[in-house]
């Protein structure tokens, strides 16, 4: 890859954050582009557990984790990648914070009809009941870092600490090789169960899910390439929409306490673009407000409810769940355990009740 790119000359060009800037660009407009397509959503592989068909749509997100797990892991066991310095291992961490946090994210995610990363997709589609819930959950996650919602968060999260370490590391107890076992096993269920839905599914572009997973790699490994010959600490992350939500909220109202123009920050436009080109690209681009059926009260309170539990956790589905799964944290996999669940029941709930969805 350095033959390829000189990396250095590049960085001494345009310096570390402009370069890590062009790189989360690229990488969001390749996930939202192929998201689009592959009509990759949490919230709806959980509807399908729920109803116990195991579809297309379930079989796109086990198909998009598993890629990732193996092609982080894989990274990992040949030396490129050394997660161990990131947040998701590195730093202290929060199980009552993945549990309570989760539970609320799973909840507003059936609420506001997707989650962080599935709504700013379908804004890109022109879908305005999402533009809104996207802007009320930026909101949220700002208050919850900084604002009026940090002395609850910060009381949840210190109920039950974790500290940074090897300790946190799942395949800390195992063999190097378990978390390609992990992701074989999840891969294998999600082709067994995307060829059993392919004949029923309206949508040729499901395989396309592996692409969204492989997104995933590829921020772990595109910041770990900074990283590796940068003079400046450079965070090793992957893909999150939390904190660059409440980031671009900042930037909006005031640049002149912004941070430095970085991978976050061009993640967020890149899968705007990404997704908007698709939408265009294959006609479905549409303007869509709230419909009679839609409630205006469940969209607002889902969307409160994923801000303030994405900063408990640690992330949303992507930015935890993904992200941090791939590289086994242990509160990363408890915090999408937490949400499944808080999803679940929510779906439960809302249709015993005749309640919109």
């Amino acid at each position: 890859m350095g033959n390829f790119v000189n990396l250095t000359d590049l960085i001494e060009t345009f310096g570390d954050h402009s370069v890590l800037a062009m790189g989360g660009a690229l990488i969001g407009l390749f996930f939202g582009f192929f998201a689009q397509r592959s009509k990759f959503c949490a919230r709806a592989a959980v509807i399908e557990c729920c109803e116990g068909t195991w579809g297309s749509r379930l079989a796109v997100w086990l198909l998009g984790f598993a890629v990732a797990i193996l092609a982080v892991q894989a990274i990992v066991v040949v030396g490129f990648l050394k997660p161990e310095s990131s947040r998701h291992l590195g730093a202290p961490g929060s199980i009552s914070g993945a549990l309570v946090g989760g539970l609320m994210f799973g909840m507003g995610m059936i609420m506001t009809r997707g989650c962080a990363s599935r709504l700013l997709i379908l804004s890109a589609n022109g879908n305005l009941r999402a533009l809104l819930a996207g802007l009320v959950f930026a909101v949220t996650v700002q208050a919850s870092i900084s604002g009026l919602l940090a002395p609850a968060r910060q009381w949840v999260t210190s109920l039950w600490m974790v500290e940074g370490g090897p300790d946190r590391n799942l395949l800390h107890f195992t063999n190097s090789w378990m978390g390609l076992v992990v992701g074989a096993a999840i891969g294998a269920t999600a082709l067994w169960r995307l060829r059993a839905s392919d004949a029923q599914s309206r949508n040729t572009w499901n395989w396309a899910g592996a692409f969204v997973g492989l997104a995933i790699a590829l921020g772990w490994g595109f910041t770990q390439w900074i990283a590796s010959v940068s003079f400046e600490p450079i965070p090793l992350q992957s893909l999150s929409f939390s904190s660059p939500s409440a980031e671009w909220l900042m930037r909006t109202l005031s640049t002149a306490t912004a941070p430095n123009f970085g991978f976050d920050a061009s993640l967020l436009p890149g899968v705007f673009a990404g997704s908007l080109v698709a939408s265009v690209m294959f006609g479905e681009f549409k303007f869509e407000g709230f419909q009679t059926e839609n409630k205006l009260g469940h969209y607002l309170t889902g969307a409160v409810l994923m801000g303030f539990g994405a900063v408990m956790a640690g992330g949303c589905t992507v930015g935890s769940g993904m992200s941090g799964g791939a590289i086994f944290s242990n509160t990363a996999w408890l915090t999408l355990m937490s949400i499944i669940l808080g999803a679940g029941l929510t779906y439960k709930a809302l249709k015993s009740i005749n309640s919109p969805i």
